[in-house]
């Protein structure tokens, strides 16, 4: 009797909190400040990531949303560096380049010793894509000279050939 009734206190109480969790992840927060402040999910949906992103790069240290209880909540400024982390990766930037900007975002009001760094990796980025393009404008060189090889020694066989290897094909596919 007592351990149904334990049971049934914690599935009420897992239940209760799950909803809990559920409203203040999904709910947009106010903190005293005025500031808005959203749960995870919120954030995921307006960023077109996943929460699991979210909580990713929370990990690595590169965000730090507040906690209520469990829950994670995230600020203006939260926001704004996932969505500087994320247009770092899109430009090609590794997360120790990311987290290196936005610890001089941190610690310099004026950012220009951001905009320094960050214009010295631009500009070795833009190196390596030129290489990285001038390497896959080759390929597709190569590739297009092979193609066009194979084909013209493709020609050269008799046409029976390449009609009785087209049968033999079929006749294992029935």
């Amino acid at each position: 009797m007592a351990s149904r009734l334990k049971a049934r206190v914690d599935a009420t109480t897992a239940r209760s909190s799950a909803a809990t969790l559920q409203r203040a992840e999904t709910a947009p927060k106010t903190s005293n400040s005025g500031a808005s402040r959203k749960g995870i999910r919120d954030v995921a949906k307006q960023l077109d990531i996943t929460p699991r992103t979210l909580r990713f790069y929370e990990g690595k240290g590169l965000i730090d949303p507040e906690r209520v209880g469990s829950t994670r909540i995230y600020s203006r400024r939260d926001i704004g560096r996932m969505q500087l982390i994320l247009r770092g990766k899109r430009l090609g930037f590794s997360l120790r380049e990311i987290k290196e900007f936005l610890d001089l975002y941190d610690a310099d009001p004026a950012h220009a010793e951001q905009m320094e760094r960050l214009v010295g990796r631009i500009r070795e980025r833009l190196v390596d894509l030129d290489r990285q393009q001038a390497a896959l404008e080759e390929t597709i060189r190569e590739l297009k000279q092979i193609e066009h090889d194979a084909i013209e020694r493709l020609a050269q066989f008799p046409a029976k050939r390449g009609a009785a290897r087209q049968q033999a094909g079929r006749g294992e596919n029935q």
